[in-house]
């Protein structure tokens, strides 16, 4: 897709550079985006349409603190990391 990409069990937790280089993409799922957008509203929106129906979050890198951006890459993680065991197993 042209940018960065972050990957645990072959699925895509995070990107960086869409759709330029202030933003930045986790995948939570909806009750979290909606924490975090709570949290910080200038910082985190979901993604437009039906990826942000299910928890796909835009993340706006200058507006966003360090520690909540590293909190939803930890969440977003940890739920991909999940879904690859059970899937797995």
């Amino acid at each position: 897709m042209g940018h960065p990409d972050f990957r645990v069990g072959g699925k895509i937790f995070a990107t960086l550079g869409a759709p330029d280089v202030e933003w930045a993409m986790v995948k939570l799922t909806p009750d979290e985006q909606e924490l975090f957008v709570q949290i910080e509203p200038r910082g985190f929106q979901p993604v437009k349409g039906g990826w942000g129906r299910q928890g796909a979050t835009n993340v706006r890198l200058p507006s966003a603190r360090k520690k909540t951006v590293r909190e939803a890459l930890r969440v977003a993680w940890s739920n991909r990391r999940k879904g690859s065991v059970k899937k797995q197993k």
